[in-house]
């Protein structure tokens, strides 16, 4: 009878522990594709706003060019090549200090193993 009962009781901590890992699963699944929808949406919506932008910057080089075409076509263009460098080196700075300030993922699914991992220890 002892035994049954230590069986038992070991088959239903073998299923409690396969119920909690079937749960940080399944939560670690939709962080997964939450992160994934949200990714893909940014890269679309990055690709987008950079060709607009730098179509239209080439296009404003070009009317400031053939405005200036007269007089200082070099200076016009050095000028414009020294701003879209300045730009360039800006965002650069900016995407790398949004990275490093990025959160980690799985933040939540890892939270919650810690929670399960203290709970169990006592």
């Amino acid at each position: 009878m002892s035994q049954e009962n230590l069986l038992s009781s070991i088959k239903g901590l073998a299923s409690t522990g396969a119920s909690i890992a079937q749960t940080r699963l399944e939560l670690l699944s939709l962080d997964v594709q939450i992160a994934r929808s949200k990714f893909i949406g940014l890269l679309v919506m990055i690709i987008g706003a950079l060709f607009f932008l730098f179509f239209g910057l080439v296009m404003l080089a070009l009317l400031i060019v053939i405005y200036s075409w007269e007089t200082d076509r070099i200076l016009a263009l050095g000028l414009l090549t020294a701003a879209f460098l300045l730009v360039g080196l800006v965002l650069v700075a900016l995407i790398t200090q949004s990275l490093h300030t990025m959160p980690r993922l799985f933040e939540a699914s890892i939270a919650e193993l810690a929670k399960d991992r203290e709970a169990l220890s006592k």
